[in-house]
């Protein structure tokens, strides 16, 4: 698939005090537009309002916001999935990635999502969306962390967010790897990115210093972590 799409393993205004957040802000710098137009997909929270007020707050100052609810909360109520195609940045939300898709397939927004990307729409996502984009990922959408062989396919291979900052992620996505329940693919430790276009690695980048991205392979019976050069944002060095 044609466009650029942004992941995050955490981070962003989601796990900031204040809202602010350098990914971010490295997300609006990508559009090249001086006040972008950024929708917040918040479905894998169920729609949480005040996740999207979060967004809104954290937005307001430096984007034109919208909220896509699939679920009709007020004050956003139901838009049109459509609207997508009209945003600089679709900004996807955490929560529970097998509901996420499961409702966004019968919304149609799939084939939306890949139009708005090779239209020129940075596609963007934290936790459950960062996973919703590859083949493949490690979830805890049904209680205990499992193998989930189901994604939109945008970016090939498996996905691992949270690597470092919650307990079993690293062990149980390398044994998964190692075990082909997953295909190789890429670990992101909280509060640092990979931006990809076009399918491809284009950069790693974090907003707090020695935040970590692995490519993680199978290795014969086992699972290797390859280091990704992580770019701090605000630093010229990386």
């Amino acid at each position: 698939m044609r466009g650029t799409i942004v992941v995050l393993g955490g981070g962003g205004f989601s796990m900031s005090d204040d809202g602010f957040s350098l990914i971010d802000d490295h997300i609006l710098d990508l559009t090249g537009k001086t006040r972008p137009r950024v929708c917040f997909v918040p479905t894998a929270s169920g729609d949480a309002d005040g996740y999207s007020k979060r967004f809104e707050d954290a937005f307001a100052d430096r984007a034109e916001t919208s909220v896509l609810s699939l679920f009709c909360h007020d004050p956003w109520g139901y838009t049109d999935p459509r609207m997508i195609l009209e945003q600089d940045v679709i900004y996807v939300g955490g929560g529970s990635t097998a509901n996420l898709l499961a409702i966004w397939r019968l919304h149609g927004l799939p084939d939306l999502l890949s139009e708005a990307a090779e239209n020129g729409t940075v596609l963007a996502g934290i936790s459950a969306g960062m996973n919703c984009w590859f083949e493949s990922s490690s979830t805890d959408s049904y209680g205990p962390l499992a193998p989930l062989p189901d994604g939109l396919g945008f970016v090939g291979g498996s996905a691992c967010p949270h690597y470092l900052g919650e307990p079993g992620r690293r062990e149980k996505y390398q044994r998964w790897v190692a075990s082909s329940e997953l295909p190789d693919g890429y670990a992101i430790d909280d509060y640092a990115a990979v931006v990809f276009r076009d399918g491809a690695f284009v950069d790693a980048i974090s907003e707090k210093p020695d935040r970590s991205v692995f490519r993680v392979r199978r290795d014969g019976d086992g699972a290797c972590e390859d280091p990704v050069a992580v770019r701090l944002l605000g630093s010229t060095t990386s």
